[in-house]
């Protein structure tokens, strides 16, 4: 007899429903045979399978089995086809009634002795079972609260084979899993907790700086630190995600359904309650970096999404994974061809770089001398694209600290210069634009271009006139001013007002080292 099970397979950030068919046949010589494009991983399932059935004591008599996977034009890979497999085996040789599997996704890796291991990519399975119409789901123990961060699905989470068994058999009445239709709320004590391991109040001096980050996390602009070593530009960056607004609750599940896919959700774990910060070192792959493989993956470009990228040591990159970042930096998405299908995976981050202003790391510190060339700079700086530049909207000049400023102390609680008084300035900034953009879908300055721009960013006449001035005089590009503008706007919510002016435009002006130095 053939009996249907339901699992799933994984297509970017998103999950698709997988059929295992199980026949089996008492005539002919006994074998088993999968079809469907099963990977290594699932295709060596039949031998877990078999021995987890056996030692749950479950008699699967010698047969001519047949397994099938359902579409059969798209890869299937992982272990999470386990328990769906065993499950089909155990129907198909009369232990469970169709009926009874029909209602369920099931997923889930089994142990030679029978215990159910968790698997990746559980919550973008949850949201399939929901949309599917299905009314729960059967999952490993440790993926039970990532699943249950979708409302209106039933999970029972189930540790043994034995369990999942009983469930198929209306053993068990009620979801395993108490909270089964819970969304935790994105936990702020988080937030504090990051903050008091990481406050802008240890950071001494460098009140520029300060001021830059401020509207880089208040208009979600990229930003770039260049600064001699030493001078505080990895502290700044890793004080950053304190200053952002916590992340809302559809926010927290597009980000937890990245890190549901690449593995990275710790046991127990549901929804992720802070922002992502991810420092890939220099000598990452442009693959590592954007994501992709045979098998695509998400890679630290979406691991960081609605959070920050922090690349440090800029120009130590390579050239190629550099300008990678171009299209994902404007588009907020990387979408990956392959000869099968395109998959997209989400990009929307906030970029924090940081550099050296020479080779040698001392050309802007008085107190070093730097023994760079002007040709070895020029070199230098030539590994960073003028593309590149332009799509970082802040370029921020970090200098050496004096001695008086690292000996002082350090600033009390909620002063200005501390995480507590950014973090509130970013957070009135942020709900003037939340006001502001409401009927568009966009979400902060930075995601404003073309007709969006002129119509949210109108300048006056001396405005205009400023700007004009700088465009010529530094010989910025059309996506340079572009930025300026959003720049200005969101310096324009910080002082609460409601035009751009003048004054505006020269501070975000002030923000683009690069083409000053270039004129």
């Amino acid at each position: 007899m053939i009996f249907r099970v339901a699992g799933f397979a994984l297509l970017g950030v998103d999950a698709f429903k997988v059929d295992l068919e199980v026949d089996i046949a008492r005539k002919g010589i006994p074998a088993f045979t999968m079809v469907g494009l099963a990977e290594g991983a699932v295709r060596e399932s039949k031998e877990r399978v078999f021995a987890a059935l056996k030692n749950a004591r479950y008699d699967i008599p010698p047969a001519r089995i047949t397994v099938n996977l359902a579409p059969a034009d798209r890869k299937k890979g992982g272990s999470a086809y386990d328990l769906p497999l065993a499950i089909g085996l155990l129907g198909a040789a009369g232990y469970l009634r169709q009926e009874a599997a029909s209602p369920f996704l099931l997923a889930g890796e089994l142990s030679l002795s029978g215990d159910v291991r968790p698997v990746s990519g559980i919550l973008p399975m949850a949201v399939l079972a929901r949309d599917s119409g299905f009314s729960g789901i059967i999952v490993p123990k440790d993926n039970a609260a990532e699943a249950a961060v979708v409302k209106g699905l039933a999970v029972y989470a189930v540790e043994t084979l034995a369990e999942a068994v009983e469930v198929l058999s209306g053993g068990v009445a009620e979801p395993h899993h108490a909270r089964s239709s819970f969304a935790p709320a994105v936990p702020e004590e988080q937030d504090a907790e990051y903050v008091s391991a990481f406050d802008f109040a240890e950071v001494k001096g460098q009140e520029h700086a300060k001021r830059a980050v401020v509207i880089a996390a208040a208009g979600g602009h990229n930003i770039l630190f260049v600064g001699p070593p030493g001078s505080g530009k990895t502290m700044l960056a890793e004080r950053i995600p304190g200053v952002l607004p916590p992340l809302s609750f559809e926010e927290a599940l597009e980000v937890s359904k990245v890190y549901s896919v690449a593995g990275l959700l710790a046991p127990g774990k549901g929804l992720l309650g802070r922002r992502p910060f991810r420092a890939p070192h220099h000598t990452i792959s442009r693959i590592g970096l954007v994501g992709g493989g045979s098998v695509p993956r998400p890679g630290e470009l979406s691991l960081a999404h609605k959070g920050v990228l922090f690349l440090d040591e800029l120009p130590e990159f390579g050239r190629q994974t550099l300008e990678s970042l171009r299209q994902p930096l404007e588009k907020g998405r990387i979408v990956i061809t392959r000869a099968g299908a395109s998959l997209e995976f989400p990009a929307d981050i906030m970029l924090v770089a940081a550099m050296n202003p020479c080779p040698c790391g001392y050309a802007t510190d008085p107190g070093h001398v730097c023994t760079c060339t002007a040709h070895q700079i020029q070199q230098y700086r030539a590994r960073l694209s003028g593309p590149l530049l332009d799509r970082i909207d802040l370029h921020v000049e970090v200098p050496a600290v004096p001695f008086q400023d690292f000996s002082a102390d350090s600033l009390p609680d909620g002063a200005p210069g501390t995480s507590c008084a950014m973090r509130q300035a970013v957070a009135n900034a942020r709900r003037r634009q939340s006001a502001r953009y409401k009927e568009t879908g966009l979400s902060c300055n930075a995601d404003l271009s073309g007709r969006r721009l002129e119509t949210f960013c109108p300048l006056s006449g001396p405005a205009r006139a400023f700007l004009s001035r700088a465009a010529d005089r530094l010989a910025l590009s059309a996506r340079a001013c572009s930025r300026i503008i959003r720049i200005a706007r969101t310096i324009a919510d910080l002082d609460e007002a409601r035009d751009i002016d003048a004054r505006h435009l020269a501070e975000a002006v002030n923000y683009r080292v690069f083409d000053r130095e270039r004129n």
